[in-house]
């Protein structure tokens, strides 16, 4: 820079170093890619969707899974030694505390919960007998939403059958950590539940709803409306605990009230067991291609 410039522009040569390195250092100056408080801003949000979908998406085709076996179901069902410890837990505290009513209700819910305990293990036979066995010469990878509760079981069953399982984690307030039974490289975490939902679809050639709450009934209803509009071509869609799933929806009077036909009651089935429900698999694949 000649002498004439630098007064006109009143940069002088010692303080141009720091004048370059002050510029260097400026929010605009960042790489877009490389700006988390550009990529995090309302704006961004398509590119953040396309993210989400991108990343799972390269890393399975990487590792060559093409075909999954979803499982859904609540995240508060344990198994029956956890079960009973988390009865014990709130005694104690409850003898220390007899009047807090929040550890009074959540006594009560936790010996509830204790009758749902073997879905936790149907969960975890089911995924074992899936991840064992082969339809039609190929692998089915169980895919669950990476939680605990029936998540975990799913996940569990297949490494007990030393097989790799999928777990999609989702952000929420409170906080869902990872069931330790996913495989490290297909343990995945997503902020948008749509983009999740779609992963869950993509690839899955049979899903299993176990007993749950608006989360499951989320994802049920997302495949059950996608295969009835031929969004997803007919794979099997099993209900396993047909007494709970019986009591809280009532399809009859869907169907007798013309809100959906006939024909949409054959998109599901119902199991009582693991080894059902993947027998139920089996039998559609006979006379179904992968």
């Amino acid at each position: 820079m000649d002498k004439k410039l630098m007064k006109e522009t009143g940069i002088y040569e010692n303080d141009r170093y720091e004048k370059v390195n002050k510029l260097k250092h400026s929010k605009s100056y960042k790489k877009a890619y490389e700006d988390l408080e550009f990529l995090r801003s309302d704006e961004l949000r398509p590119i953040r969707l396309q993210l989400e979908l991108l990343k799972p998406q390269m890393i399975l085709n990487k590792h060559g899974v093409e075909n999954t076996i979803v499982c859904f179901g609540s995240a508060r069902i344990f198994n029956k030694e956890d079960s009973l410890k988390r009865i014990e837990m709130f005694k104690k505290e409850l003898q220390k505390n007899p009047n807090d009513k929040e550890l009074k209700s959540k006594l009560e819910n936790a010996k509830v919960l204790l009758k749902s305990e073997k879905y936790y293990e149907e969960a975890r036979e089911f995924a074992k007998l899936a991840s064992s066995n082969k339809i039609n010469g190929k692998k089915l990878i169980i895919v669950t939403g990476g939680g605990p509760g029936i998540m975990e079981a799913a996940n569990r069953g297949a490494w007990e059958a030393n097989a790799k399982s999928i777990g999609l984690n989702i952000t929420l307030p409170m906080e869902q950590d990872p069931n330790p039974y996913i495989s490290e490289e297909f343990c995945f975490r997503f902020h948008y539940f749509a983009i999740r939902k779609m992963h869950f679809v993509m690839r899955t050639k049979a899903m299993v709803a176990f007993p749950g709450g608006f989360g499951t009934m989320d994802e049920l209803f997302e495949v059950l409306t996608l295969v009835q509009t031929g969004k997803k071509r007919k794979i099997p869609v099993i209900l396993l605990g047909k007494d709970y799933w019986k009591k809280v929806l009532n399809f009859n009077i869907m169907a007798d009230m013309g809100y959906i036909s006939r024909e949409d009651l054959s998109i599901f089935t119902y199991a009582e067991t693991g080894k059902e429900a993947w027998n139920i698999i089996e039998e559609f694949y006979k006379t179904h291609k992968i």
